[in-house]
Formats: C-alpha cells, structure tokens, sequence
C-alpha cells in the first residue's frame, strides 16, 4: 500500500464548551446543581451570590457598577463599552444537539486544587461515621465472644455468607469448600452455625424464613403467651400459614380456633428480615425544582426560588479588566468572566427549559392532580418534544432526577410518563392508571373470596379496558400485592 496525501472537504458541526457545559447543567440534580455552583463559587473571582435583580444580564449587557461608586452615567456606559470590547461576549444560541469536539478545559483553564492539595483540606462530610452494616454489627459480637482461633474462623466464614437481610444463603457443603481445610467436618460448621444464630440480631443466620421464624419464637421469654403454639405452627403448619387457614390449623394442631388466631398474631410480630434492623442506609433526600399549587381554579407551576443561589458578576473585579494588558493575570480574569458569563446564561437557560417541561405536564396531566392515580393519561417523551419543539433527548435530560412538589405529594418528572393499552371506545388508558384501578378493585375484595388475576382482568373488561391476565399479574407483583391464595382470610 502506497501512502499519499489527499485533500478531502468536509462539513462538521462542533459543540461548543459553553453548549457542552449548558448541557451538562441541565442534566444535573438540584442537589448536584448546588454543589456544582458552590464549586464555581469558590474557584472563579468574578462569580458572586446576589439578588436576582443583580444577575449578570443574559443578553450579554454589562456589569453593574459597585454601589459605592460614584461615576457618571456617560462615563459608566464608556467602562461598559470598554469592556465589553475587551472581553466580547459570544453568541448566547445554542444548538440542540451537536457531536462532542472540544473540552471546556480546552478554552478555560481549571482553577481547582490538585489531588493532594484537596485531600489535604479539612472536609466535614469525610469525617462522618462510616454506617454500621449487618457484618460489622456481627463482627463486634464474635470478638467479645470466647472462640478458639478455629471456631473463630469457621464463624467468621459463615458471617461473611449472610446476606443484608440477616439470610444464609450458602449451604453447609458450600461453606466447607469457602473454608477449605480437610480436618473441618459438617457437624462442626453446624454448631458454630447455631452459635452464630444466637447473636443478635434475633433470626440472623436462617437460611429460611421458616427456620428464621422459629429461631425468634424459641429466643422469646419462655412465659411469652402463646409461644409453644406459634412453635407448633411454624414447625408444623407453615404451609398453611401464608392462606391463614386457621380452621385446618386448628383441625392439625387440635387447638381451638380463638387459641390459633392468637398465636398468629404473635407470629405478624416478628421480623421477616432481620438483617433490616442493622442495616442503615445513607438517607436521601429530595429537593423540588417546581411547585404546582391551585389558584382560582387554576394549575400554577413555579420554580423552587430556594434550590439554586443567585448569581451575579463581581462588579469590582469586572472593572479592574480595562485595566488589564495581555499579561497572565489580565487573561485569567478575562477567562474568569467569560466563564462566568457562560454559568450564568446556561443556569437561566436551564432554568427556563424545566419550567417549560414541567408547566406542559401539568398542562396535559391535568385529571391526575384533580383524580389521582386513576386519572393519568398516556404519555410519552415526544408528546412533551412536539409540544414544546424541543429535542426528545433535552426532555430526557429535563425530567432525569427533576421532582415537582404537588398537594398530591413529590413526584419525579418521569412518573408521568407511561405506556398505554387501547380501550374498547378506542381511547387509551395508561399503565399508571390501570394500577391504581386494580389497586382500588383489590381494596374493595372480600377477605374470604379474593379476587383472582383472572376475575381482575374481567372486571377491567367491563369498564372498557382490555387487559390479558398475565398484565394485570405483573402489574400485580410490581405492586408488591400477593396472589389472591395468599390474600385469603378466614377469620
């Protein structure tokens, strides 16, 4: 093969640093937002919190003089003009959608401290305590106990094979294989099974629900009502335990039937995943980006004024650029201002697209905040697209880890997007409502004569819906409701 040189013409479109940065703006959390305006904060000079009649213009206009100083207005528009000479504003358009080509440390250049430097820094979250999980809560007890350098390796193993919810997962021939030794037989990693089921907290190490109820009623006082017969029916009846069949556990155990309802109830007591009283997990909280309130008669949406400081440019060291020549410090504050020029027209843009995205939701799911659930419409990611002549990707981005604030509790933008089936006038009806009506029809069953997915799904028919058994079962599961065999109550 002969190498050569060609010339070749060609059209490219290029994303910009300021659309790369907007973009990434827009994808962001409330809570990620923050952080990322707090981190500007403390890099660029130029960048200050303010009042929003103090923001930095989004036309490009300039910045406000400092309060103090006393300067005419020809000669303020003069400075202005200089400045804006000096430092030209670009265009404030952004495409919707370009390939990625360069980097914002590209043009601007980083200002954060190196690795070492941030490591270095006090940070308040790092000294946080480490939450305590279920294996450490366990670890501590089998150090305060009196355990031979091999029953402690032996128990350690099998502490590491339990799962967050307090379960053994791994069978005993499994353990042996972990611990690899030839001399360790079944039987002892047996007991020190039963010495690791004695910790706390209660139930911990069963490697079933079964065997992690028992475990529980046998550790309750031995003059706890009821505790011999509830031993009997998880030993015993456990099979009818799920149906409540109190009769045939009566009939099995040969206990009247009030003795058997008491014993069961003494059974709902007890924790069917222990491992859960251990686990703490790190608390999440939720920041809404709009309010939707009614007024008059009317659906208002806002924006959360609270969940982004105000910015504005630091009008003193915006004036100290005309005195600046082309020396290093004169282009870091020139960079400086650029980029915080750049922040604050792509937190305004940002601002107003998920004002746009969440007032045409309100808009078109208007019988949701009047009904609820049962109200929900079909939607989909191009209605809103079409709607707002926007790009389907802006309104993923929009409604990612974007929530609304509305009498009817927090909910994330994307809840109000669902699938649809066909109804029998030849409308649609959402998933989300079909949910809410087989939520409402299982409500409203017979304890003794639930309703099947079958019956379910007829019911649906007869209001015009038309669902297959096997939807209205998933459905079903996602909501976390039992078969109707399981729902069925004799007492």
């Amino acid at each position: 093969m002969k190498q050569s040189i060609q010339l070749r013409l060609s059209q490219q479109l290029t994303m910009t640093p300021q659309l790369q940065q907007a973009i990434k703006l827009l994808q962001l959390s409330t809570l990620e937002l923050q952080k990322e305006i707090q981190d500007a904060l403390d890099t660029n000079l130029m960048l200050e919190e303010g009042d929003e009649a103090d923001q930095f213009s989004q036309s490009g206009d300039s910045e406000a003089q400092s309060p103090q100083a006393e300067i005419p207005e020809r000669t303020r528009e003069e400075e202005d003009w200089r400045v804006e000479q000096e430092v030209p504003a670009e265009s404030g358009e952004m495409p919707d959608e370009l390939p990625v080509d360069t980097q914002w440390d590209d043009v601007y250049d980083s200002y954060l401290p190196t690795t070492s430097e941030r490591d270095a820094e006090f940070d308040l979250l790092t000294q946080q305590s480490h939450p305590q999980t279920l294996h450490d809560h366990l670890a501590w007890q089998l150090n305060l106990s009196r355990l031979n350098e091999r029953d402690f390796m032996i128990a350690q193993t099998i502490i590491d094979a339990i799962d967050a919810d307090g379960y053994l997962r791994t069978d005993i021939d499994e353990l042996l294989v972990t611990i690899d030794h030839p001399e360790i037989s079944a039987a002892e990693v047996q007991t020190l099974l039963h010495r690791v089921q004695a910790l706390d907290p209660s139930g911990v190490g069963a490697r079933n629900l079964q065997e992690c109820l028992l475990i529980q009623l046998r550790q309750l006082p031995s003059d706890t009502p009821w505790r011999q017969l509830a031993i009997a029916i998880c030993r015993d009846g456990f099979e009818a335990l799920p149906r409540k069949d109190i009769a045939m556990l009566a009939r099995l155990l040969g206990k009247p039937e009030q003795a058997v309802t008491c014993a069961i109830e003494l059974i709902r007591r007890l924790n069917p995943r222990p491992g859960s009283l251990i686990e703490t997990a790190p608390s999440e909280y939720v920041v809404p980006d709009i309010f939707v309130r009614k007024q008059e008669g009317r659906w208002l949406v806002e924006l959360n004024a609270e969940s982004t400081p105000k910015l504005r440019v630091n009008a003193d060291y915006a004036q100290l650029i005309r005195r600046t020549d082309q020396s290093a410090n004169g282009t870091i504050l020139k960079s400086h201002l650029q980029e915080a020029r750049w922040l604050i027209k792509s937190l305004a843009s940002r601002n107003e697209t998920v004002l746009r995205v969440g007032s045409k939701i309100v808009e078109m799911q208007q019988e949701f905040f009047e009904q609820g659930d049962v109200g929900m419409r079909p939607m989909i990611l191009r209605d809103i697209a079409e709607a707002l002549q926007l790009h389907e990707s802006t309104v993923s981005r929009v409604t990612t880890q974007k929530y609304m604030n509305t009498p009817r509790g927090t909910f994330e933008f994307k809840y109000f997007f669902s699938s649809h089936v066909n109804t029998a006038s030849g409308g649609e009806c959402s998933s989300t409502a079909i949910r809410a009506l087989i939520r409402k029809l299982i409500a409203a069953e017979s304890n003794k004569k639930p309703l099947s997915d079958d019956k379910i799904a007829k019911e649906l028919a007869d209001q015009g819906i038309k669902v297959a058994r096997r939807t209205v079962a998933k459905y079903r599961e996602a909501m976390g409701i039992p078969p109707s065999n399981e729902r069925k109550r004799l007492d």
